[in-house]
């Protein structure tokens, strides 16, 4: 297919644009630019989202039912938080329990240290008690790097100093944990069907680990970097003896800090890319099938985007149909994102090249770029 052909259905499929717009106005924003220059297109709005914020949100949009909890935040602090439910299936976003956001305070050294994942157990328990035996975890936007000792905690898994006694929660604790009991663990764990829907492929430790590479933006300094990839090496070696296998080289087991390690190695977990989870969920595969052209879109377009986020993701299931991608910002270069299967790449910053004013300005910048992709793409006859 090409720009000369006949295009009638759109399916608008963005994730959020981070710090600036949501999913759902993301998608809002081009549906209505485009029916400006094209009011005779068949538009389909199916926002999206791979795992990190937003997750809920457009699992809410697909027709889930939302529940509101109250849980501990990542330093104790007791939060609300809202996950989604339909029939047996919940879907549960990390950051709303144990996410930056939900620090209250400026990320720094003592909250990379002692952040806690505790909050996210018991997001699950309490989708375990509404009847859920399948749940979906995204991981992104964590504030902790606890190698999901706290999640397991919250399930009923004791962690025990020398003494006996809990260790403290976060990262840093884990250097104390000698004996871990895993015999108190939630039997309904076990028997629910736990998904981690993940957009990085990080190990737990190492120099491209949990800790290396995200505690930084969590507040972390090089000390504490290094106190926290010394504690998650600790907490897998005690991990794979009580275990029997050593789940620390998996692809994806530092995400969120490691949450997603004690997932697999601990509760029986497996991992998924977020994307597809979330298609899957929201039943877009069907909506792809029928479309001419796909719109998507995310807040940068990078290297980390070919891991399968979002955008690439999409691009991916669309089999053959042209996909445009709209990005705040793009730092691919053209055979890249062409091999990662987009048809066309439109940025903010072709427009406004400071980021900060496209950050202010994403919603009219966005606007433009769509009213330009549809004059360039979109044929009604």
């Amino acid at each position: 297919m090409g720009r000369d052909t006949t295009v009638r259905r759109v399916v608008v499929a963005p994730d959020k644009f981070k710090g600036s717009l949501s999913a759902d106005q993301v998608a809002d924003l081009v549906i209505d630019a485009v029916h400006v220059v094209s009011p005779g297109a068949t538009l389909v709005r199916h926002p999206i989202a791979d795992g990190g914020e937003g997750t809920v949100g457009v699992a809410l949009a697909a027709g889930f039912a939302p529940v509101h909890v109250e849980v501990g935040g990542p330093l104790g602090t007791r939060t609300g938080a809202t996950y989604a439910v339909r029939g047996e299936v919940a879907v549960l976003e990390l950051s709303a329990a144990a996410g930056l956001a939900q620090l209250l305070v400026p990320p720094n050294v003592r909250t990379a240290l002692e952040s806690s994942t505790h909050g996210v157990g018991e997001l699950i328990d309490a989708a375990l008690d509404h009847g859920a035996r399948r749940i979906v975890l995204g991981v992104g936007g964590s504030a902790s790097t606890d190698g999901g000792a706290g999640l397991v905690r919250a399930l009923g898994v004791r962690v025990l100093d020398v003494h006996g006694t809990e260790i403290a929660g976060g990262g840093a604790g884990l250097a104390a944990a000698a004996m871990l009991d895993p015999s108190g663990l939630d039997p309904r764990v076990r028997r629910a069907d736990l998904v981690v829907a993940a957009d990085v492929d990080n190990p737990l430790t190492g120099p491209t680990g949990a800790a290396a590479v995200y505690a930084p933006q969590k507040g972390a300094d090089a000390d504490a970097v290094h106190r926290l990839d010394e504690a998650l090496a600790h907490w897998a070696d005690l991990v794979a003896a009580t275990s029997g296998a050593d789940h620390r080289h998996v692809a994806g087991a530092g995400a969120a800090g490691g949450t997603a390690f004690a997932a697999l190695a601990l509760l029986g977990a497996r991992l998924a890319r977020g994307v597809d989870v979330l298609a899957e969920l929201t039943g877009l595969d069907a909506e792809l099938a029928d479309a001419d052209l796909v719109i998507v879109g995310e807040g940068s377009l990078d290297t980390q985007s070919l891991r399968g986020k979002g955008p690439v993701g999409i691009a991916a299931r669309a089999h053959g149909v042209p996909v445009i991608a709209i990005a705040g910002r793009n730092l691919l270069t053209e055979d890249q994102w062409q091999s990662a299967g987009l048809s066309a790449v439109y940025a903010l910053t072709d427009l406004e090249p400071r980021l900060d004013v496209c950050i202010r300005e994403a919603g009219p910048l966005l606007s433009t770029l769509a009213e330009r992709v549809a004059r360039e793409w979109i044929y009604v006859q």
